[in-house]
């Protein structure tokens, strides 16, 4: 019975925390999940906490959660958007081919929903000349700094926002990193890097019909943006 209560209160977490990552905008899964137990169950910290820490979902549960929600509410809109997002990638990485672009995240995993971005990688050591590559381009962009922890260390990295037809990062790390593996916040699993050959062989295979006419007459249809 115990069991079966904490696996009820775990799943009741999880789709209240995706609920509010999709209605409310929550772009992070720990954000959520803490707000999720404290409107389901009463204060997150203090004494009145009346849940254990084994009762809180994973990352991947709420994420299954998401998934859900997305299929759901959005349907076919979905597919087309994932389409979208996914040429526009490509195209992006092309452009940016001298800087061994990788695509990662939803996008590349096909968990996108509405307000999802395109994540890129990105390689160099040259802030400057990056810079110049994206001026010659005349797009516009705002360039941040973000801290990260890897290996108990904190280390600064270069973060670019693309004004796109979907929003765009491009996370700048030093070349020497480009065999550098990280992990997924989500699941702890190896975040998987798709190289622009590898995103266009993807888009072939899941949309072969909306991707020849697109080469055909380069109208993205049927998403909203």
């Amino acid at each position: 019975m115990r069991n079966t209560k904490s696996q009820q209160l775990r799943s009741s977490i999880a789709c209240e925390a995706a609920r509010l990552m999709y209605e409310e905008g929550i772009q992070q899964y720990l954000t959520a999940k803490q707000i999720a137990a404290k409107r389901l169950l009463g204060r997150v910290y203090g004494k009145k906490m009346r849940y254990r820490p084994k009762d809180l979902p994973s990352n991947g549960e709420i994420k299954e959660a998401l998934l859900y929600l997305v299929q759901q509410n959005e349907g076919d809109d979905h597919f087309y958007q994932l389409f979208a997002m996914r040429v526009i990638a490509l195209e992006i990485m092309h452009e940016l081919g001298a800087y061994s672009p990788c695509l990662i995240g939803s996008v590349s995993t096909g968990h996108v929903r509405q307000g999802s971005d395109i994540d890129l990688h990105l390689f160099t050591d040259s802030l400057e000349e990056l810079e110049e590559t994206l001026a010659q381009q005349e797009w516009n962009y705002e360039l941040n700094e973000v801290a990260i922890q890897k290996n108990g260390q904190i280390k600064l990295y270069n973060h670019i926002y693309l004004n796109s037809v979907f929003p765009v990062e491009l996370s700048v790390y030093p070349t020497q990193e480009i065999r550098v593996v990280s992990r997924s916040s989500t699941d702890g699993n190896p975040i998987v890097r798709l190289k622009a050959n590898a995103v266009e062989k993807l888009i072939q295979t899941e949309h072969e019909i909306e991707w020849q006419r697109y080469l055909s007459d380069g109208i993205l249809r049927g998403y909203r943006k």
